[in-house]
């Protein structure tokens, strides 16, 4: 486990493994401290920026070793971008470059200097420490021995921090939260199910003090939840539908729900994922709920004033001889028919009844996410999520929030007119419409099963993982977007 503190000490003071040095693109000169220090490194960081043409864009850097019995053993250049509109998120993937270079040399010590971003040492603080460890947690659970043998990041200092503890500790609790999400969207389908992420759940309540209720499949009957239950029906395993409460001490400011999609393997059901579909990948299909548990486990530490509700109705989709069949129809807990177009568009049955539970706690705003359509993948690309909302308050509350985490959203239309594509002849409403605009429409269905809540909605298919390391995310599940639904319900 790193440690991580402020200190009082600047790059002139510090010593220890690897000392990270931070540079605006266009402005790599050595000037004032940074002159001296070269002086004291005998040269060695102008060498550096020098010899590999070191420009300082936004999350590049360069590494070497100090000799002649420096106390610092290895000097790493990190780029911050353009000085001008620089925004904290470069801030974080700076420091993920200086970290994973720290990782690779083997240094047990890193010291970061860093400018202090907009002039908000406790942003910065906070910032710093969350691309460190975001970067240097490694999930190894199911590995027979460890992948990596490289000597771990033991302690990282932040140069000319003192005084942060505040900041430190809230990032190491949030980064706590986006961890587990990691560690249950990354795990497979034969180890992360309805069962497991019931436990997970009580065990998160039970740490932090929540309320919470594990509904069976007898009571989610009782409230019927006929379009839950239909996405169920041919699992062996028996749905999960989990409901847990923070309530902070006091009156709450405000009382909202996060529901989170979690379907812990999806096959497609009877409209079977063909090879070559990313059917094995399917384990990530819970990611909404995964983030919603990470929210869940930092709020519990971070205490805000806010009266919190998390809800997944979990289950897998699966195929059997009770399974559902196309063209079925399904009647949700708010009386609403569904005719089952395509029993591979089952994350939206499951929220359809989640969203209407959450409606009915006369909560002042819903936000639900979800892995829910291939089509906002080929809309927005890898790195963005899709935001849906008739409300323009909630909408600018998630961007803002979104803004403080780094995490990329983008607002997209609710345009009514393509609900027209999900009318049936004789149900309500099918579960899939047209293939152009598709996640438009799957927005367009979930918005049929909130009545009075001022709701919002976030398709995270593709930046719930990715296939490759990217600043402070491994190759792997990333905890998207834990950090912004956290600085949402508190406020930022």
């Amino acid at each position: 486990m790193t440690e991580y503190r402020g200190v009082d000490k600047s790059v002139l003071d510090w010593a220890g493994d690897a000392l990270a040095v931070g540079f605006f693109e266009g402005a790599v000169e050595l000037t004032g401290t940074l002159a001296q220090l070269d002086e004291k490194l005998a040269g060695t960081l102008q060498e550096l920026i020098s010899e590999t043409e070191f420009e300082g864009k936004s999350g590049s850097s360069a590494v070497t070793r100090v000799g002649g019995g420096s106390p610092i053993r290895k000097i790493i250049a990190i780029g911050l971008g353009k000085e001008e509109n620089s925004k904290l998120e470069d801030w974080r993937q700076a420091v993920a470059a200086a970290a994973r270079a720290a990782k690779k040399e083997k240094c047990k010590t890193l010291g970061i200097s860093l400018p202090v971003w907009n002039n908000d040492p406790e942003a910065t603080a906070q910032a710093i420490v969350e691309a460190a460890e975001l970067t240097l947690f490694q999930d190894e659970r199911f590995k027979s021995e460890p992948e990596e043998k490289a000597t771990s990041v033991e302690t990282v200092e932040l140069l000319e921090l003192a005084g942060q503890e505040e900041a430190i500790a809230r990032a190491e609790k949030i980064c706590s939260g986006v961890n587990l999400a990691r560690k249950l969207v990354a795990a497979p389908a034969n180890s992360c199910t309805p069962e497991t992420m019931a436990e997970t759940a009580l065990a998160i309540a039970t740490e932090y003090g929540f309320e919470i209720e594990i509904l069976e499949k007898e009571k989610c009957e009782e409230l019927g939840m006929g379009a839950f239950l239909g996405v169920a029906q041919a699992s062996d395993m028996p749905p999960k539908f989990i409901h847990m409460t923070y309530k902070p001490e006091g009156k709450p400011r405000r009382k909202v729900a996060i529901v989170g999609k979690g379907l812990t393997f999806d096959s497609g059901g009877l409209n079977l994922k063909p090879a070559g579909s990313g059917i094995e990948t399917m384990k990530i299909d819970m990611g909404g709920a995964g983030a919603t548990f990470g929210a869940a486990k930092a709020i519990g530490q971070l205490k805000p004033d806010v009266e919190v509700h998390f809800i997944s109705a979990v289950t897998e989709n699966m195929v059997s001889g009770k399974a559902m069949h196309p063209g079925d129809f399904l009647t949700a807990s708010n009386g609403k028919t569904i005719e089952i177009n395509n029993t591979d568009a089952e994350g939206r049955l499951t929220l359809a009844d989640a969203l209407v539970f959450a409606d009915k706690l006369e909560v002042d705003a819903i936000v639900d996410l979800a892995t829910l359509t291939g089509a906002c993948v080929v809309a927005l690309g890898d790195d963005i999520a899709g935001l849906w909302s008739p409300d323009d308050e909630l909408a600018a509350e998630l961007a803002k929030a979104s803004e403080r985490s780094g995490e990329k959203f983008w607002r997209m239309p609710l345009e009514e007119k393509y609900f027209e594509g999900l009318k049936s002849v004789h149900a309500d409403m099918k579960n899939t419409g047209p293939r152009a605009g598709g996640s438009i429409t799957a927005a367009l269905f979930l918005k049929q099963f909130v009545e009075k809540t001022s709701w919002l909605h976030l398709d995270i298919a593709a930046p719930v993982w990715t296939d490759k390391d990217k600043g402070y995310n491994s190759t792997g599940a990333t905890g998207f977007p834990v950090r912004t639904l956290v600085n949402w319900v508190l406020g930022e």
